[in-house]
């Protein structure tokens, strides 16, 4: 049975707006963390790139307010912990189906978007992240039809879902693994994990940047979480950002 990690606390709330949101107003209010805040409805839950995120209920959506003290390019590994913490969540309810991470921050279940992972922090004078909210949104009993990438649902799978307390559990016991890997050995274990799990390496790539679209090879992610993407003539270019789409 898994057990709540030691140190870590627990609020629970039927609605909210948006449990990053609660995170922000707590930790402006002096909230040391660690704390999971959990909501049964979010009625302006996002996604990145300030997309809506629709979460009906059943599935989990939850949020990881911690104070890492370090910089906020530091603290956006952590997305891939959060990554490596919901594949091992869900591994505990499928063996069935093939579990991938896409970079940067989605979890997918047979080429399926699953999970997705938004990371928000603020800076103080010092350049150091003042604190960290990692909101995870999971499809435990159902999913949106209308999303630009697939996506699909434990139920969806014909899998018994769990109940969105019980889910949190695991991903709150397997988190706390990855994070103190992370602070220990830094990035270094969370990349080889991450890229044991990665959905579509050495495949051909289109990445959405700001300024447009560029097309490569996916061969790697660097010592800090960057996109290795390969181009013609044996170039490589290191994105820090972007929305990856895999072509058929």
């Amino acid at each position: 049975m898994t057990s709540w990690p030691v140190g870590y606390g627990l609020l629970a709330l039927e609605e909210i707006d948006s449990t990053n949101e609660e995170a922000r107003r707590r930790a402006r209010a002096g909230e040391p963390g660690p704390l999971w805040i959990t909501a049964t409805r979010q009625t302006a839950g996002r996604g990145r790139r300030g997309r809506v995120w629709v979460a009906p209920t059943g599935n989990l959506s939850a949020t990881l307010l911690i104070r890492p003290k370090r910089s906020p390019t530091d603290c956006a590994q952590l997305s891939f912990a959060a990554a490596l913490a919901v594949a091992d969540m869900l591994s505990h309810h499928t063996s069935a189906h093939q579990i991938r991470l896409k970079w940067p921050n989605d979890v997918l279940v047979d080429g399926r978007k699953i999970a997705g992972i938004l990371l928000e922090s603020e800076s103080g004078a010092d350049g150091l992240a003042t604190y960290l909210a990692i909101g995870i949104g999971i499809n435990l009993a159902a999913y949106p039809d209308d999303t630009e990438h697939p996506a699909t649902a434990l139920a969806a799978l014909g899998i018994v879902a769990p109940a969105p307390k019980d889910a949190l559990l695991d991903l709150a016991g397997a988190f706390a693994k990855w994070y103190e890997a992370w602070r220990e050995d830094g990035f270094s274990a969370l990349r080889v994990a991450w890229l044991s799990r990665a959905f579509g390496l050495g495949s051909r790539i289109r990445v959405r940047l700001a300024d447009g679209d560029i097309l490569g090879v996916f061969r790697d992610i660097d010592e800090t979480g960057a996109l290795v993407l390969g181009l013609p003539g044996g170039v490589t270019r290191t994105i820090a950002s972007g929305d990856v789409f895999f072509r058929g």
